[in-house]
């Protein structure tokens, strides 16, 4: 075990190092942030002062090192655009983002995993039909489509949900968090929605799947000759079974969710990360672009060593085969 864990952190310090040089490219080769900051008439002297005090002078692996360091304090420097410190500004945009991403996951796994049984154990029924179809439906609409659509339907014809911004929000400390209001709710379902139906299809259909293969197995053919009931298989065993591989699939969704959740953002103006960092994109912003490329990665690889950690925890084949290969 312990084993397993020092590889999965060897490989997650090496994917850090690896997107932190693809960051720090950035600052190479998209602009040049003493142009930014002092304009285009700026005299030489001024230039040559500026590129000192930033370090810019410095050799390439040198400025790699320091960029390095400042990057595991979470320092990444002053965004050209708004001229306050990158830290800052993910910090106040981080809570929604998170946020919405959990409320998605929520919906995804709480409406996903129960169309996916249902699917399974009702195949050729009506209602399933229709899950199977609006799941198509799921996969094939993009994102900003479905968003727009529900803001057409929802809060421009019915006039049930705003369709833009975050709505109220409380305080704790840095953190702020629009769950504790009925306004914040109110803001919140129709990008939460947006965001968690191609997640609610995958994990319908993986349900499914994975269901339906589990029950031609010989232990299922087993249980049903001892004479166990349907609902002691297809819930005791069956769908316990089912949700190891979906464990995992979820578990690198929800990096998923946040990560792509620029699109839901820009729709709805939901003030996260996403829609900072188009505006960087746009502004050519290159200090919040590398902050959001290495916290994006930080949060995939720690999601994915945890998920790792839970699948080798829960699956007890994983342990048998370590310990037959030690």
């Amino acid at each position: 075990m312990i084993a397993f864990v020092l590889r999965r952190l060897i490989q997650a310090v090496i994917v850090m190092i690896a997107v932190a040089f693809i960051a720090f490219l950035l600052f190479q080769y998209v602009g040049d942030p003493v142009v930014f900051l002092l304009g285009q008439d700026a005299k030489p002297e001024q230039i040559r002062e500026l590129r000192a005090a930033l370090g810019l002078d410095q050799p390439f692996f040198v400025q790699f090192w320091h960029f390095l360091v400042n990057a595991a304090q979470g320092e990444f420097g002053l965004s050209l655009r708004q001229g306050a410190k990158v830290s800052r500004l993910i910090g106040e945009r981080f809570p929604a983002t998170l946020e919405l991403a959990l409320v998605a996951a929520v919906l995804a796994l709480f409406i996903g995993i129960p169309m996916g049984v249902y699917t399974a154990l009702r195949r050729g029924t009506f209602l399933s039909q229709v899950f199977m179809t609006v799941s198509l439906l799921g996969v094939s609409l993009p994102t900003f489509l479905i968003g727009i659509l529900l803001i057409l339907v929802f809060a421009v014809l019915l006039g049930w949900f705003p369709s833009f911004g975050r709505g109220e929000t409380v305080q704790f400390g840095w953190w702020s968090s629009g769950l504790f209001r009925a306004d914040g709710w109110h803001h919140i379902i129709l990008p939460a929605v947006t965001l968690a139906i191609f997640q609610l299809t995958l994990i319908m259909r993986l349900v499914r799947a994975e269901m339906l293969e589990v029950l031609r197995t010989d232990y299922i053919k087993f249980a049903r000759a001892r004479g166990l009931t349907n609902r002691a298989i297809h819930f005791g065993h069956a769908l316990k079974n089912t949700l190891v591989p979906v464990m995992t699939i979820t578990g690198l969704q929800l990096g998923g969710l946040i990560a792509f959740a620029i699109i839901t953002e820009s729709v709805f103006q939901w003030p996260g990360m996403g829609l900072l960092f188009i505006q960087a994109v746009t502004f050519a912003d290159v200090p919040v672009m590398a902050a959001y490329l290495c916290l994006i990665a930080l949060i995939f690889v720690v999601i994915n060593l945890v998920v790792d950690l839970l699948y080798f925890v829960v699956d007890p084949r994983l342990r048998v085969g370590k310990a037959g290969g030690h």
